[in-house]
């Protein structure tokens, strides 16, 4: 098995252990931190993540050029990019202490709602994270060029291990009596051990080098070209997960930020899955757009990618619409309270409605990438997540986090119906027919699980148990109405190839 197979198979596991530890994690640090001080551990850490955009898009400009210095053989050239982006990242570090200073001297006028011992914990955390950020940045260099060079299995195995590790270390650091703080030194630690491992990979297994042959301003201007666009989907990012635990932050108590925070965990493990399925196809897509593939081309692929995606999705979006105010009641409901549970549940399930659309259509991405038509959906998918948050931000004074996520949301419907013009129009893609595909046999058989899944939740009980046993036979009910009524020939045939192999080689 070469390296970018395996590269995708422990991409696969990545994301399982992150979210199957991550669902166990949770509790367990939120039960031992209390519900306030994780509220402020996830505010300050989606703050450093605000200051990570700093980065400007650098780690992916690496991969790009790296491999195109690869490809053409020009050593000299490789050298000479990475003595450069060095220089850069060297910048880019003063300017995140810089910024990170600027931020410290606020937080006791910010977060009006904390104690002078929160505030304490809180500038402790942020102080540990800044440095942690600005040794991560240049840092991350090194995975970078190691994807350049398509030798994926040494980070990827290596970051697995530390996800382990790090997961091991937590609970024994709760068990006895650590905080938050020892929580941040204990990454912190982890980082420093990962670039340095990654880096003794690069420098004596891959033979880079990095070595100035000559200084060019047009050089670092061309590369800064580059990493623009990738710089602005950040900008995306940073406002559509992380901008409301800033203005929570500044208007609500620190349980506020924790049943908000739980929401948006949620809601991004539900995208984790779609990704999944979707990012198998994607190089199929790039090569077909390369080829000037026609519209219908183009749709009938998004089409067979969107329908794999709806279906996975609406197992889990019906699934959690029906139980997951149980589950999360039993997840975290002992420390956040019942109606804290019910508001993270609720802000995780506007996400996934909202989300879904656009996770369905992932496929669209790639076309604009491989058409270089990115800067569209970027500048749109900005200018509507500022607004967003502004909204969100006028909401959250009369409706807290749900009023949070509410602005957001809006700005994501109206965006992606936007984006359905624009790939009608510019990009000639077939989007009436691309729905109406997409509903074909799957809305009966959707109806149809749905209310027998209804059903279901009439069966007695509240513990573990009686969760289990509703998602076992809900499960079973999908499986069986999805196959037998809403899957295209096609589609059966990927689900039941795997287990006919399975049970041959047996």
């Amino acid at each position: 098995m070469n390296q970018l197979k395996k590269g995708a198979l422990l991409n696969y596991l990545t994301i399982i252990l992150t979210n199957v530890v991550g669902l166990l994690l949770t509790p367990f640090v939120l039960d031992y931190l209390g519900k306030d001080e994780y509220g402020i551990y996830i505010t300050i850490g989606a703050l450093i993540g605000t200051i990570s955009i700093l980065d400007f898009g650098l780690n992916n400009t690496i991969v790009r050029f790296v491999a195109k210095y690869r490809a053409e053989k020009d050593r000299e050239g490789e050298e000479n990019f990475l003595a450069t982006t060095m220089i850069i990242y060297t910048m880019i570090s003063f300017l995140v202490v810089l910024t990170g200073f600027i931020f410290y001297s606020n937080i006791d006028s910010y977060f009006t709602k904390m104690n002078q011992e929160e505030i304490e914990i809180a500038k402790m955390m942020f102080v540990i994270l800044i440095f942690n950020l600005a040794i991560k940045l240049p840092g991350g260099a090194f995975t970078g060029i190691c994807s350049g060079y398509e030798a994926f299995v040494f980070p990827k195995s290596l970051n697995i291990f530390r996800y382990i590790l790090r997961s091991i270390t937590v609970v024994g650091i709760l068990l006895l009596g650590g905080r938050s703080i020892a929580l941040v030194i204990t990454d912190t630690i982890f980082n420093i051990l990962i670039i340095g491992s990654t880096g003794y990979y690069v420098f004596n297994k891959l033979k880079v080098r990095f070595k100035l042959h000559f200084f060019s301003k047009h050089f670092i201007k061309q590369i800064l070209k580059y990493s623009i666009w990738i710089f602005i989907f950040s900008l995306v990012g940073m406002f559509q997960w992380k901008a409301g635990h800033w203005v929570l932050g500044r208007i609500s108590e620190p349980a506020v930020l924790t049943i908000y925070g739980i929401g948006i965990t949620l809601g991004t493990y539900y995208g984790a899955f779609s990704t999944a399925i979707s990012s198998v196809f994607l190089p199929r897509a790039t090569q077909m757009s390369v080829g000037n593939a026609s519209g219908e081309e183009l749709t009938a692929m998004m089409i067979k990618i969107g329908r794999l995606s709806f279906i996975i999705l609406m197992y889990i979006l019906i699934a959690f619409f029906l139980y997951g105010n149980q589950f999360v009641n039993l997840w975290v409901g002992k420390t956040i309270g019942i109606e804290g549970s019910m508001t993270s549940w609720t802000i995780a399930l506007m996400i996934m409605i909202a989300y879904t659309l656009p996770l369905v259509q992932h496929f669209g991405n790639s076309i604009l990438e491989a058409k270089n038509k990115l800067s569209f959906k970027a500048l749109l998918y900005l200018s509507f997540m500022i607004l967003g948050t502004i909204l969100g931000a006028f909401l959250a004074k009369d409706y807290g986090a749900l009023g949070m996520m509410g602005g957001s949301i809006i700005s994501w419907l109206i965006v992606q119906n936007v984006m359905n013009v624009y790939y009608h129009k510019v990009i000639k893609l077939n989007i009436p027919k691309f729905f109406k595909e997409l509903a074909n046999k799957t809305v009966l058989a959707i109806l149809l699980i749905a209310a027998i899944g209804y059903g279901i939740n009439y069966i007695p009980g509240t513990g573990w148990l009686n969760f289990i046993l509703k998602g076992s036979i809900f499960t079973v009910v999908f499986v069986f109405l999805m196959y037998s009524i809403g899957m295209l020939e096609y589609e059966k045939q990927l689900f039941i190839k795997p287990i006919t192999s399975l049970i041959k080689r047996k």
